[in-house]
Formats: C-alpha cells, structure tokens, sequence
C-alpha cells in the first residue's frame, strides 16, 4: 500500500496552511499559502502553475451543502479497520497516518483508508452554517483516485476517540505513535450522506475527488474543540459554487 503515490497523496491531502507565512518561501523555494493576505485562497491559483486549479476549476471543494431530492447513483461501503496510528503536526493540522486501516469500495473501485486529518472551522457548510470542527478521511486506490469521507463536530458531549489523538499532539515535525484507532468511532449512527465530485481542498485543488459528507454531526466538548484550536483555528477553505454538478445524497454501507 505504501507506494509513491500514496506517499504523494498523505503529504499532498494533510496540507492545510500557515498562517501569516503568504509573503516567505517554503524549504522547496514555492511560493508559501495560507488563510489570509497574499497567500490566502483568492490567490492560491496564482501562487504557482501547479495550483491552476484553485483559481480555474469548476470542481472545487468545500461547497455548501442543503437539503436535496436527488438519490446518489452510487454510495460508498466503509469496511475501516481499527489500529496502530502515527499523529503529525506537520505545520499545517493534526494528521494520523493509517497503515491497513481497511477500505473505501465506491463504484467498482477500492480505496484504502491513508489518514485522516482536522479543519477549523469545518470546511463544507450546510445551509450556511459553520461547524466548529470538521475531519477528513482520505482513501486512495492504486490507479489514482481519491475518494474522501467528511465528518462534522458539534459542541456537545466529550468524544473519547479525540482524547487518545489529542494527548499524542507532538511538537511540529515530529510524529508520535498511538495504539487502537478506530476511524469508526467518528462516524455518526445515522449513515445518510452527500455525494458530489470535488477537488482537494488545499493546494493543488486537483479535482477528481469523489466527496462523501455524512449529514448528521457527532460531538465534541468545548474543551477537545478548544484543544485543536490552540493549535489551529482557521484552517479552512471557504466553499466554492456547485456550477454544474449535482448534489445527492444517500445511506453509506
């Protein structure tokens, strides 16, 4: 599982911006980005011919998602498995990395379960509304696809799976390793989902990527949602128009 290409993508799809770094260079001489002034997303696109997408494409993600009448074609089945996690500040958000944490099955196609990772506020909303707190699941097949599942936070009850991430938050650039996590502990009991073609919602914006969001929110106290945002509280696109896509949804697996 652990190609080049899923390589690519974990360090591709965990990227979320530095704030305030818009004007510097990163370590490979790119043009930095980030969630305000220069480097802020109104000009990602410009910020390199790599990031083309971001400013051009018609695919982009997050969106805002609403209420809709139209059944999903297709659905994914989630067969995720619970296990041994690596948890990275990588400068940008909280990220843990997955090794045989199961599989995405989505139209012929399977995905394996690479990492998950954190947005605040959450990216996509839902008539407008925010979340304070979003993660994302990225899966990757073996011929390049991606396909991402989205789960909202709300403030409400603790949410034990957070505890055991939360206290192995290492210091930027190291990784800390943590035993049994299970990426089924973030799924609501209600399945039901949106279903829309998306892209990354960090530079590059590659497009392509089959979006699931689950549309019934699990909780998190004040004081998890408190304990990322210490770390990171703006590191969220804003959404983008649905153009001429379609929006459905439907009951995941």
């Amino acid at each position: 599982m652990r190609t080049s290409f899923l390589t690519a993508v974990m360090a591709t799809t965990a990227s979320v911006a530095l704030s305030g770094a818009a004007s510097a260079l990163d370590h490979h001489g790119h043009a930095s980005w980030g969630y305000d002034g220069e480097g802020g997303p109104e000009h990602w696109g410009m910020l390199s011919a790599d990031n083309a997408s971001c400013g051009s494409g018609h695919e982009q993600s997050p969106i805002d998602l609403h209420a809709v009448s139209d059944v999903a074609g297709s659905v994914p089945a989630l067969h995720w498995d619970a296990g041994e996690g690596s948890v990275t500040d990588n400068g940008h958000t909280i990220k843990v990395g997955l090794e045989d944490a199961g599989s995405l099955h989505l139209d012929d196609r399977d995905y394996d379960l690479v990492q998950f990772h954190f947005h605040a506020g959450s990216e996509h909303t839902v008539d407008g509304q925010q979340y304070p707190l979003e993660v994302h699941f990225v899966h990757a097949s073996d011929d390049g696809h991606l396909a991402v599942v989205g789960v909202f936070f709300e403030e409400g009850a603790a949410n034990p799976a957070l505890d055991a991430i939360w206290a192995a938050i290492p210091h930027e650039g190291e990784h800390h390793e943590v035993d049994d996590v299970d990426p089924g502990a973030f799924l609501p009991d209600d399945r039901s989902a949106w279903r829309y073609a998306g892209s990354l919602t960090t530079p590059p914006c590659s497009e392509g990527v089959a979006w699931t969001v689950m549309q019934t929110p699990i909780t998190a106290s004040a004081a998890q949602i408190e304990a990322f945002t210490a770390h990171y509280s703006n590191n969220f696109r804003p959404v983008h128009a649905l153009h001429a896509r379609t929006l459905s949804a439907g009951d995941t697996h």
